[in-house]
Formats: C-alpha cells, structure tokens, sequence
C-alpha cells in the first residue's frame, strides 16, 4: 500500500468518525425526540422533494432510464404519500401503549414507552435509488433517530441529486448523506450505530450483518430472490398476462419483487404465451426499443451478466443493445431448474416459463427453492390461492396482482429467511427504529410483606400461591 494511499484511508476513516460522533453528540441533546421536531423535519423533507422534483426526475432518467410515468408512480410522489401518512399518524404513534397489569402486581400500571434507538445508518439500492432509500428514512426520522444515508454509488446521478437536496435542507448533525462506492460503506461500518437497515443483495446483506454484528447493531435486510409467479388453469388470462407483463418490465426488470419466473399450467401455456407477446406490443409498440416507457439496465457490467441469461426456447423478445445498455422484454418457454436463468436472481426483462401440471408440483418447485422475497398467486379458485398461502413461505403474497403490496403503508415491507429479515413501511417503518421500554409504575399501597426475607415456609407457600392464581 502506498502512503498516499494509507493517508487517504486514515482521512476516511477519521471523517467517517467524526460525521458519526456529532449525530450522537446531537442525538443526545434529546432534541429529536419531540414530536413537533418530528414533524418539522418530515415537512421540510416533503417541501424538499418538491423543490427538487425536477432535477430527481432528470437523475433518475440519466441512471435507468425511467419514464416520468414510472418515477413518479415509484418514487416521487409514493414517497410524498408516505410523508402524509406519517405526519397523519405520528401522534399516535408516539403515544406509549397501556398493558394490562397482571393482579399480583397490583396496585401498579404497565406501559410501552416509545424511544428512538439513537444514530442511525440507511444503506439503499440503486434499482430504486429514491424510494427505498427515502422509505427507511421516514421510519427512522419519524422514531426521533438521526440518520445517515447511503445512496448506491451506481445510481449516481440520483445519489449526487439526493446530496444536494439533503445537505441544502439539513443540518448534517441530524442527517447527513454519504457518497461513495463499497470502500466508503466499509469505513462507515467499522463505526457503532444504533441501528442500520440494508436493501440489496443477499451476499451484502452477509456482510452488513457481520460488520453490524460487531457492535452488537440491530439490523434489518431487505435483500431479493427468484419471486414466483402461480398462473392457475382457472384465472382471467387477459387480465393475469397484463398485469404479470407490467410488473415483470417495469424498471426494465430491475425490481426486487418483480415476478422473477412464471410457474404456468400446462393447459393455458399456450394461450398465455400468445397474450404474453400481444402484451408486449401493446406496452412498447412493435419497437420496444424505441418506446419511452422502458428502463435501462443499469450498468454494463449487469448488462452483461442478463444478456448471457438469455437461452433456450425465446418465443418473444431476445434482442440486446449493448451501447443503449437495452435489453428487449423478453418471454422465454420450457425452462427447468437447471438452465442458468433459474439459479439466480434475473434483475432484468426476461421472463422464463416454468410448465406444472398440478397444484402439488407447483408447490413443490417454490418450496425446493429458498423463500422469496414475493409470491404471486393467478386463480379464481380461492381454495387454490389459499394451498399456496398455507404451504409455502415468502416475504409476502399476493392473489390476483404483482408488486403493488409494496404501495399499501399498512403492510409491512420485508423478506423471510434468505430473503431478508425485519421489515420497514408505514408504523412498521416507526416500530423498525423505535425500541419499545417496558415501563412499569407501582404504587407504595398494598406492599406484600411476605415477598421479603427472611423466607419462612407460609412465605413461599403464600407467593406459590398467589403467583398461581394470580398471574
């Protein structure tokens, strides 16, 4: 290592440092803790976005591509109905809940005291660089913590648009955005937080969990994985393909709970196949590539890696642009387990078609798998749907739709197993960065003698019983 190199490091660190010890220092003066300072800081976030909302909307074009249609629809204005939500419901949220109070504890009251954890750190994604980044933020403004944010450095340009807006909004004492690739996250993690949350990919998600796991850090992971996709014989095929189609190419595929492979029954494979591709054009035109409403990949180099997943039988789709980094929606039939499309997370526009012949198949190919992220279930058959609710795990699961559980700020957010672990969204969101304090309050009244020594036998006999009958 060179010494300019080592000096460079030791500065990192050091700032690292210091951006950490002063959110502490003002964490401690208890200043975030109250709610009109709760409340004032989610509006001038809301008045912030506002302002900004032009120069977002470029930032996220220049990264992925996104139409405004799918910038505001998943990120912008989302994240400013969420703001509502929370000013809407922060009241209460902060009020401590009552619990009841066994007899043998009695005269005397017990509560939950709501309680931020301290200094925060937020580490997002770049496949939606401003909402998933922003969703966890509000949750652990709106608990009272400071936050530290780490945007991914390769959604750059919406990372540099999220720095100025932030540093031109907020004293850095209180939140402060860091940029930077996997060396600046490494430096941030050798520093003790109060609590982090992660969105990304599994492997990092390993890595989080050990740094954190050296301060003995609470942590939450939102991480991904191969999201099914059930499409029963008895459905409304017009309207599964539709819906399927929208949410597998949206973001071009670059969604964590896109439906990453199509389980089909064989008896309407073929006439999914042919609404799949009239879908297609319906969305893009006969030029996908062309259409304004379809996402970049984000990288060459995940470019790249979905080209080379491209195999089998194509029935629709297939073409590639590498200068464009354009990747056409692409439906591809008789996959298996062993082709390289199904060992892998796709994050991108193709659509492999796995063929069942029962329910029991199904179930069996999902629970074969880790648990996803996100199952999706196409039947009008209730008893159908509910089989795969009961017989198999995911993150969530939705019937009759993709993606939008996302949207609903009264459902948690989150994975299962390798997945990811814990959750964020609406009063998850709060109760993710709030620690609930047992607080039990008890009068003088009443004080029950025979709980003190010395323990004769009529004191322990008297206590048996009371805590037998009375708790």
């Amino acid at each position: 290592m060179s010494t300019l190199t080592a000096e460079a490091e030791v500065k990192t660190t050091s700032s690292m440092k210091n951006i950490v010890n002063k959110q502490r220092e003002f964490f401690n003066t208890g200043v975030t803790k109250s709610e009109s300072f709760r409340r004032e800081q989610l509006t001038k976030l809301k008045n912030a976005i506002r302002k900004n909302e032009q120069e977002l909307l470029a930032a996220l074009k220049s990264d992925l591509n996104k139409s405004p249609m799918e910038a505001y629809a998943t990120e912008i204005d989302v994240t400013l109905a969420e703001i509502e939500y929370y000013l809407k419901n922060l009241r209460s949220w902060m009020k401590p809940e009552r619990v009841s109070t066994p007899l043998f504890f009695i005269p005397g009251s017990s509560w939950l005291y709501k309680e931020p954890y301290g200094v925060t750190l937020v580490i997002g994604p770049w496949n939606y660089p401003f909402k998933n980044l922003f969703g966890p933020v509000l949750g652990a403004i709106s608990a009272g913590n400071t936050v530290i944010i780490k945007p991914s450095e390769l959604s750059s340009a919406t990372s540099a648009a999220i720095n100025k807006m932030v540093s031109e909004t907020f004293d850095p004492r209180y939140m402060k955005v860091v940029e930077g690739a996997a060396s600046e996250t490494a430096e941030l993690l050798k520093e003790r937080f109060d609590y982090i949350l992660f969105t990304g990919g599994t492997e990092i998600g390993r890595i989080i969990y050990q740094a954190a796991a050296k301060h003995l850090t609470p942590v939450t992971l939102e991480l991904g994985g191969k999201s099914p996709c059930v499409v029963d014989s008895d459905t409304d095929l017009d309207v599964t393909v539709k819906r399927i189609a929208w949410g597998k190419f949206l973001n071009a595929g670059q969604t964590c709970i896109a439906p990453d492979y199509i389980l089909i029954n064989k008896k309407v494979k073929k006439q999914f196949i042919e609404k799949f591709k009239q879908a297609i054009t319906d969305f893009y035109g006969a030029e996908p590539k062309n259409s304004p409403d379809l996402a970049r990949i984000i990288n060459d180099r995940h470019f790249e890696r979905v080209k080379k997943l491209i195999e089998g039988d194509v029935v629709a789709g297939g073409q590639t642009d590498a200068a464009q980094r354009y990747i056409a929606p692409t439906l591809i039939d008789n996959v298996t387990r062993e082709h390289k499309i199904m060992q892998e997370e796709i994050f991108g526009p193709l659509a492999p078609l796995v063929e069942y012949d029962t329910l029991d198949e199904a179930i069996a190919f999902i629970n074969k798998g880790e648990k996803p992220l996100a199952l999706y279930v196409f039947s009008k058959n209730k008893a159908f749907s509910e089989r795969i609710i009961n017989e198999t795990s995911s993150g969530a699961l939705l019937v009759n739709d993709v993606i939008l559980h996302a949207g609903h700020s009264g459902l948690p957010f989150g994975g299962v197993g390798n997945s990811g672990m814990g959750a964020y969204n609406g009063k998850i969101g709060f109760d993710t960065f709030t620690h609930k304090k047992p607080v039990m309050k008890r009068w003088f009244a009443m004080d029950i003698k025979q709980k003190y020594a010395p323990y004769t036998p009529g004191n322990v006999n008297f206590i048996k019983f009371a805590i037998k009958k009375l708790l």
